[in-house]
């Protein structure tokens, strides 16, 4: 009995464990920073009008935290289209501001997460801010939009709450 009672002691804590390694951190915007970079301040669009020429994205070399790579996260944020049907996003960038990219400069490439997502975001949840779940690298990518210093493959997609 002793040792019946040893091993399920065993096994529940094992169990825990990898319940516990399969647990994605919440991560913010500012995780994605490393320390002594410090992002441009995002001006009004009236701004970007008068001076077309500073509408372009900054900092292509902006560095990014090499620890990330490979972790499991979850992080919030708005979505910029790329890829998709008639009824979901299957391909976006993850930004941490609405209207990035779109409505004024793209972020710095280390505040812009190329993601993929083959079930897809239902359009009606790209216009919100959406929580993203998935594993993180620090794959540079470039897109039509902007250049992005992370990339994921989600697991999950959920509105905001």
């Amino acid at each position: 009995m002793k040792y019946i009672k040893l091993f399920l002691s065993t096994a529940l804590l094992f169990l825990a464990s990898q319940n516990l390694a399969l647990a994605s951190e919440k991560i913010g915007w500012k995780d994605l920073v490393p320390e002594g970079f410090t992002p441009p301040p995002v001006k009004p669009q009236s701004y970007y009008d008068q001076n077309p020429e500073e509408a372009e994205q900054k900092f292509l070399d902006a560095p990014v935290v090499e620890a990330l790579d490979g972790k499991k996260v979850m992080i919030p944020g708005y979505v910029v289209q790329l890829e998709g049907n008639a009824d979901a996003v299957t391909e976006f960038l993850l930004v941490p501001y609405f209207g990035a990219c779109i409505h004024v400069p793209p972020p710095p490439p280390n505040q812009i997460i190329h993601v993929k997502f083959a079930e897809g975001v239902p359009y009606e949840n790209t216009y919100d801010a959406v929580w993203v779940e998935g594993t993180i690298s620090t794959q540079r990518t470039d897109s039509d939009l902007a250049v992005t210093g992370y990339s994921m493959k989600a697991e999950s997609v959920t509105v905001y709450q």
